[in-house]
């Protein structure tokens, strides 16, 4: 699999419940799956990071991020398609600008995994991104507004583009004198590793602004050695790397596995920034943890560790100016 190019691997990734189940090494009647939420939702996990799912365990973290349970069809009070109402903050199409100083750009609706409490899994994409046929219109934005000095690039996972389209956006946005950041939002260095090539970052890093990866692991298991290679060549090309969480239930939701994903992740010199609470998005719920349970954590962790293992706790919370610190 390590031999197959990244877009082979994206193109042979695991788009069935059973199939994952199998691989995982369980029975495929064993967990009941909703066909309610695949059809609105599908299953897509790439083998580079279902290998490192532990067979014969139903409870394993991997498997319980990207699983579709039948869970997924309960309703719960507030959880609703947009919790961020993202839609109201868009300038033009695909770009939002719900904070001083900055825009985040939606520039493609595709993922290399399916993570199933996505806040985003119900976003209208083809209706608001940052395509192509959008992008300009976009660009003319950020570069009538001189207060934004940091374009995020999101989606999706704006590393699903190819290396020309990447070098074009980069480009682009380093034309703008009043830019001096720009940032990825991506979790293609967990999941699909072989995305992160020389060549890429040889592409976006060929401009005067700063670079910065923002990637998303939630386990520590899911930092094995593919991935460790993939941050060291990101800090080659002085990228500065810093890492965001969800807490979701059964997953991360206890000091241990805080502490150990933090630990992991200094140990690649990354940056443990935010663990954020779930967005209350519709299908989600049973991933939520409740904010008393989430501060016990955190006092615990900071009980236990050095301060900088510590991520800042946030929410999201609509209309704000900027994202609600519950604990530092």
């Amino acid at each position: 699999m390590q031999s197959l190019s990244w877009q082979e691997q994206l193109a042979q990734a695991i788009r069935k419940p059973a199939d994952l189940l199998e691989f995982a090494g369980l029975e495929a009647d064993s967990i009941g799956y909703s066909q309610q939420a695949i059809r609105q939702f599908p299953v897509r996990v790439p083998f580079a990071f279902a290998n490192r799912i532990k067979k014969n365990d139903p409870n394993d973290p991997i498997l319980r991020q990207v699983f579709p349970y039948k869970a997924e069809e309960d309703e719960a009070t507030g959880f609703i398609n947009d919790p961020l109402a993202e839609l109201n903050v868009q300038p033009v199409h695909g770009l939002l600008q719900k904070y001083n100083s900055r825009v985040l750009s939606i520039t493609t609706g595709a993922c290399a995994v399916h993570c199933r409490y996505c806040f985003r899994r119900h976003y209208p994409y083809q209706e608001s991104s940052s395509s192509s046929k959008h992008w300009q219109a976009s660009l003319d934005h950020i570069k009538d507004d001189s207060s934004i000095e940091e374009v995020i690039l999101s989606g999706g996972d704006p590393l699903t583009l190819s290396d020309r389209r990447l070098q074009e956006i980069c480009a682009s946005i380093a034309n703008i004198k009043h830019i001096k950041r720009i940032r990825f939002h991506t979790r293609l260095p967990i999941v699909l590793p072989a995305r992160v090539t020389t060549t890429l970052l040889k592409q976006i890093t060929d401009n005067d602004k700063s670079i910065i990866f923002v990637i998303h692991s939630n386990h520590a298991n899911e930092l094995d050695n593919s991935v460790s290679t993939i941050i060291k060549r990101l800090q080659e090309f002085d990228i500065l790397v810093l890492n965001q969480s969800v807490l979701l239930k059964n997953i991360n939701d206890s000091v241990t596995a805080l502490i150990n994903l933090s630990e992991r992740l200094i140990e690649n010199n990354v940056i443990p920034y935010y663990l954020h609470l779930l967005d209350p998005v519709a299908g989600a719920a049973h991933y939520d943890v409740s904010l008393d349970d989430a501060q016990s954590l955190m006092e615990e962790m900071q009980a236990r560790v050095s301060g900088y293992l510590v991520p800042k706790l946030v929410k999201e919370e609509v209309g704000a100016s900027s994202k609600t610190l519950i604990m530092n």
